[in-house]
């Protein structure tokens, strides 16, 4: 079968094709897309030196299954997740199933017992990777079972398909991993997807005070409207973070906050958590910064805790079936996350929207 796609030349750049994708074998499930979403990851995937079909947020409909396939049928309404564990290796064996020492994303070059089979998805009669294993800027995905969740009735695609990385980042960043507790003090710097949803889910475990901290005043309303009690505007010539972290002191009775969160992927900011937590806080960086950085070493002083979560700690059986429970209840917003829709042959003014701030989140809708 034939689809449209989003491919990455390797070299910043992409152009819409026609892939050839084939029929479901073994554990492998054919996924009709209708909604992806689009992230500051896809457009870092432009320059992973070679040809990718690009996404890896999406959620749409199961057109049909392989034979070992048990969980999902043709019908089925699915989002998808790219944590797909391999259930054996080490980490797996001890409840760590997100750091899955042989399943990868699709970003790292080596085989994965993630990936449909290689001669799955073909561009040109070539076999094609697809980002983080899922490829989801396609009418048609190609991914193993452990990829696919069923979706709740009454949720609309396009807010689902966001829930498959941005919002299972920033909400899983705040309860599963940092575990916010009632009654305690947030900073989250960065209030795009993913920062609103560490607000999201800071706010739904309960903390006391959830600073938001931003550039931009209208990212700050956005905050607010998502859970901020309190609202900072950031100063571009704070290098060292020492007025930011003196306001958010001002805030938390003069000591700084429990929990401070980046969500930016700025690598200058990498670190910045650190000067605005107190004592023995938790800083998060949870936008995956790869590059290089230097960091004071008092910074870390004293006793705070520096951590780079992955994936929210995600566990789709566990975190999707809650955060859509928290939805249908009103609890979480995703409607309001999508800022505007797309079609595939806009993917260029999504991206051109997602870089320059004016959307929470974009969504790519397919026919």
């Amino acid at each position: 079968m034939q689809a449209q796609a989003a491919i990455a030349d390797g070299k910043g750049h992409f152009a819409l094709e026609r892939v050839e994708v084939s029929d479901p074998i073994d554990d492998e499930v054919l996924v009709e897309i209708k909604a992806a979403g689009i992230c500051h990851t896809d457009h870092a995937s432009l320059s992973w030196k070679r040809p990718l079909l690009m996404g890896h947020e999406g959620a749409g409909v199961v057109r049909s299954v392989g034979p070992q396939v048990r969980h999902a049928k043709p019908g089925d309404a699915v989002v998808l997740n790219w944590a797909i564990p391999c259930g054996t290796c080490f980490q797996c064996r001890r409840g760590e199933a997100v750091l899955c020492e042989k399943s990868k994303p699709a970003y790292v070059m080596e085989p994965s017992p993630a990936h449909a089979h290689a001669e799955g998805t073909t561009l040109n009669g070539t076999p094609v990777d697809r980002s983080f294993n899922l490829g989801t800027l396609c009418a048609l995905a190609l991914v193993r079972a452990q990829a696919v969740t069923p979706l709740p009735g009454g949720v609309p695609f396009t807010s689902a398909c966001i829930v498959g990385c941005g919002v299972m980042t920033g909400f899983g960043s705040a309860v599963n991993v940092a575990k916010v507790t009632a009654g305690s003090s947030v900073a989250v710097l960065g209030c795009g997807g993913v920062g609103l949803n560490v607000i999201q889910g800071a706010r739904i475990n309960g903390a006391g005070r959830i600073i938001a901290i931003d550039l931009r005043e209208s990212s700050l309303a956005q905050a607010r409207k998502f859970g901020a009690t309190h609202t900072l505007v950031a100063d571009a010539t704070d290098l060292e973070f020492e007025r930011m972290a003196e306001a958010v002191k001002k805030l938390t009775d003069g000591r700084g906050a429990d929990y401070a969160f980046e969500a930016t992927a700025v690598p200058a900011v990498a670190f910045a958590p650190l000067r605005l937590v107190r004592n023995g806080g938790m800083a998060l960086q949870v936008s995956g910064i790869n590059d290089p950085v230097a960091v004071p070493m008092p910074w870390f002083m004293w006793n705070k805790t520096y951590i780079t979560p992955l994936y929210g700690d995600c566990s789709p059986g566990r975190d999707f079936p809650r955060i859509f429970q928290h939805y249908q209840r009103g609890e979480l917003k995703l409607d309001e996350l999508v800022t505007r829709t797309y079609r595939l042959p806009e993917l260029q003014s999504a991206i051109d929207d997602m870089l320059a701030g004016r959307n929470s989140k974009g969504v790519i809708i397919f026919d």
